[in-house]
């Protein structure tokens, strides 16, 4: 049977935990009276923690002293865990668990691979760690999205070569990283937003069997 590797984004494609950076990231900008809305923080989608602020900023017209700046990283990683830690398997988005499973069925090696340095903690309170071959998150990489390293450690890890992988991702520097690593890019959102991915998708209800058995016999 042929082998191909399957590598998933979590934020977005997995869980929605969008919406708690959110809220968190909405909390320190109203402490430094900065407007966040919704539009921004689609911007911080696959951006690390660090660069988020600096955005953040810039978008208020702030500049604050390097302590500051580490003090509130830290309270808003606080803030976003105490989200997370109410998670359940409720929250993950419709139909990924029935594509893992055909994944499974098929035999097919499973990788993470997230920019998250709390995924692991995610996937342990939505109850799929056990879906994973491989797990590769923020911890485990230096490069952020779109530097495709994440995706060629995840490959290596699960023993697939980078052209015989194909990722789900939800963001633009997501599917970029995934078509440099020569990856299958499969974008999960919007075709407006998402146009450089190889298919596109709203969802996973949108995404059948049949496609991803083709996937894996092409």
């Amino acid at each position: 049977m042929n082998k191909k590797g399957f590598i998933f984004d979590l934020d977005g494609v997995i869980v929605d935990t969008a919406k708690y950076h959110f809220k968190a990231w909405q909390k320190l900008a109203q402490g430094l009276d900065i407007n966040f809305t919704e539009e921004e923080n689609e911007q911080l989608k696959g951006v690390s923690r660090v660069r988020s602020l600096e955005k953040i900023l810039a978008w208020g017209n702030k500049t604050i002293s390097q302590e500051l700046f580490n003090e509130l990283m830290g309270k808003k990683n606080e803030e976003y865990l105490g989200y997370i830690a109410e998670m359940d398997k409720s929250e993950i988005l419709p139909d990924v668990p029935r594509v893992l499973n055909f994944l499974k069925e098929q035999k097919q090696p499973i990788s993470l691979g997230s920019a998250s340095k709390n995924a692991r903690t995610i996937l342990e309170r939505v109850n799929i760690m056990s879906d994973f071959n491989a797990i590769v998150d923020g911890n485990d990489v230096t490069k952020a999205k779109p530097d495709p390293e994440v995706f060629l450690i995840a490959a290596k890890q699960i023993n697939i070569k980078p052209e015989d992988c194909i990722v789900f991702e939800d963001s633009v520097a997501g599917v970029e990283a995934a078509n440099t690593a020569n990856m299958i890019s499969i974008g999960i959102g919007s075709k407006e937003v998402l146009g450089h991915a190889k298919y596109v998708f709203n969802d996973f209800t949108e995404i059948s069997d049949d496609f991803i058995k083709s996937l894996i016999e092409n």
